[in-house]
């Protein structure tokens, strides 16, 4: 069978953890930033995980990671 192909929007956007959860960037953090207040821009920087329910499609869409 042929190898998988890695689809490379989901690998530049998702990163696995050493257990395997899916990590990500969370949302609202690339304009209309000056009303947003700094506490909420700091913890924006903070990733995310993936929601269980979504982890599987994307383990689908990033096979080697």
């Amino acid at each position: 069978m042929p190898k998988m192909k890695t689809h490379r929007g989901a690998a530049k956007r998702f990163k696995l953890t050493g257990t395997g959860k899916i990590k990500r960037a969370k949302a609202y953090k690339s304009h209309i930033l000056e009303k947003k207040s700094a506490k909420r821009k700091r913890n924006l920087r903070q990733a995310g995980l993936v929601s269980a329910a979504d982890a599987k499609k994307i383990k689908r869409l990033i096979p080697y990671a």
